[in-house]
């Protein structure tokens, strides 16, 4: 206990030479590499270890512990012995981890609890490429692996001949749509935590003088064109074919929609002498600025709908970097891990009914 919170106190730099990154970076930090640790090599829908579990509990309890003191005072009337009043300031726990912090510690458990269930799975797993051993779970699940065949680290997931039972299959539907709420909610406060976030000078500095330029003359012209906008139709046009394009578009998309803001809000900041004809013509050019930004924002909003699975654009992984604020450090981090962690269970038991589907079907034929 003692060397780890001596850790986090040095931000990491155990030369005590001042080198090291600031606590709330620190611990953020600290909570990745746990849960990398924990659940990194934890591929498959299976109970955690008792060990690692342990660990993770442990370890958890340890760095959440720094939140107890995070505090926000407020004014309170305390009545006096011979009964006159007086105002006084008291302690209590920051409003936004009063709020996220407990709601992170049931997503947390659920997600254990969903991984404790799959104890005498009717499924079960085998190497990529390899053929089962067990004569009794000998099946065509070579046959519908074709979807993984580019990630060749994962292990294949089995089913019997005939496929699953109904209430097996049942039971793994349920799971799914609790990891998707729970991921949804992860996401949720994930999100607010890093909206409540400053942002970085040095992202702002980096922004481009014109949003156009970010985003491109066609995506430019379709935002701006015509009295309505609908960034459905818009990201159909696109046909963004992987994870990285859309990345790359959104971290544009996010960088032109705070530039159009900026704009707006210089406009904003003239002063009031500031001529009739200079009013008018700034107000126009505001109300654009004003409206790009908003079209911008639900373009960003929409693109993360499509790909849930999205990283963290630019501007989110310059917010964790120059982050100081050690309670948003926590909230973020454990609900960033959280987040991947139900994202992971959902896409495991997809993967096992797909090859139960698969299965079904090779037997109707």
């Amino acid at each position: 206990m003692k060397e780890r919170f001596s850790k986090l106190l040095l931000g990491e730099d155990m030369s005590g030479s001042g080198k090291g990154v600031c606590t709330a970076v620190t611990i953020s930090n600290a909570i990745t590499n746990l849960y990398a640790t924990v659940f990194g090599h934890n591929l498959r829908l299976e109970p955690l270890m008792p060990e690692k579990k342990a660990m993770w509990k442990r370890e958890m309890d340890c760095l959440l512990s720094v939140c107890d003191y995070i505090v926000e005072f407020i004014p309170t009337i305390q009545t006096l012995r011979d009964g006159t009043t007086v105002e006084i300031m008291t302690s209590r726990p920051r409003s936004d981890i009063c709020i996220n912090l407990p709601a992170l510690k049931k997503l947390d458990a659920m997600l254990l609890e969903i991984l404790d269930s799959f104890q005498d799975t009717e499924f079960w797993y085998a190497e990529q490429g390899s053929i089962s051993s067990n004569s009794n779970r000998s099946g065509s699940f070579r046959k519908v692996v074709h979807h993984k065949e580019e990630k060749w680290w994962l292990p294949v997931p089995c089913v019997p001949t005939e496929g699953l039972s109904e209430s097996s299959r049942k039971q793994l539907q349920q799971k799914r749509d609790c990891a998707n709420q729970i991921h949804k909610a992860a996401m949720a406060i994930n999100s607010s935590v890093l909206d409540e976030m400053d942002i970085p000078h040095s992202y702002m500095a980096s922004l481009p003088k014109c949003g156009r330029t970010s985003v491109g003359d066609s995506i430019y012209r379709y935002m701006s064109s015509g009295d309505k906008f609908s960034p459905d139709n818009l990201l159909g046009c696109l046909n963004i074919a992987s994870e990285h394009e859309a990345l790359e578009l959104a971290d544009h998309v996010e960088a032109s929609m705070y530039t159009w803001r900026r704009k707006a809000c210089l406009y904003h900041s003239k002063p009031s002498w500031t001529s009739v004809k200079e009013y008018i013509m700034e107000t126009g050019r505001t109300d654009k600025n004003h409206t790009l930004a908003e079209r911008a924002e639900s373009l960003l909003f929409c693109l993360k709908q499509r790909f849930p699975e999205l990283s963290q654009t630019s501007l989110d992984t310059c917010k964790i970097q120059y982050n100081r604020d050690v309670g948003q450090a926590i909230l973020e981090s454990y609900s960033r891990v959280l987040e991947g962690l139900a994202y992971n269970v959902m896409a495991w038991i997809e993967d096992v009914l797909y090859v139960d589907r698969n299965t079904v079907n090779l037997q109707e034929e």
